[in-house]
């Protein structure tokens, strides 16, 4: 693979998470009863993020949480060929029944990761309302599955391959198109 294209760098995601964040507190009047959940690995730091810059701008905390959604993958077998499926667990620290949790991700593609965190977030408990945040959207819906928050619209071809780094885990803040 060869890179294509740095699409965002670390002032445009800063740029992004905070218009998302405006845009959460807008849609749901304020903060009150919202947690984030982070999709395990990349989504956990968004949502992080996300969490800072609302309280920043709020003045109050939201809640933030983190799922592991690999047993609810329906394309598992395909993934992990002759492998065991890594587990690392979730922490939600909240009940979230009742509540309004907005799962948050770093790139939207097939809508399978988000289709198996709903399945996930089903198990635990039954919120008010679910919403999605992504930095990116890429296209290629395989799933009636649509974002209510997006850093960027990124349209690409199924050859190219939508690569998110955070400083948290790679030392660098950028989104970058590769080419197969």
């Amino acid at each position: 693979m060869s890179q294509k294209a740095i699409v965002l760098d670390e002032q445009a995601i800063r740029r992004a998470l905070t218009r998302i964040a405006h845009e959460m507190i807008e849609k749901n009047k304020g903060i009150e009863d919202c947690v984030l959940i982070g999709i395990k690995t990349r989504g956990i730091y968004i949502a992080n993020r996300l969490a800072k810059r609302i309280e920043e701008i709020e003045g109050a905390k939201v809640s933030v949480g983190e799922i592991d959604i690999t047993l609810y993958r329906d394309d598992l077998s395909k993934k992990t060929a002759n492998q065991e499926p890594l587990v690392k667990g979730s922490n939600i620290p909240i009940d979230i029944n009742d509540k309004k949790v907005i799962v948050i991700d770093d790139v939207l593609y097939t809508g399978r990761t988000v289709r198996a965190a709903l399945d996930a977030l089903i198990d635990i408990g039954r919120p008010s309302a679910i919403q999605l945040g992504v930095l990116v959207d890429r296209g290629h819906r395989e799933l009636p599955i649509r974002a209510d928050y997006v850093g960027k619209n990124i349209p690409t071809s199924s050859s190219e391959k939508i690569v998110v780094e955070l400083n948290e885990i790679d030392q660098t803040d950028q989104v970058s198109i590769f080419e197969k």
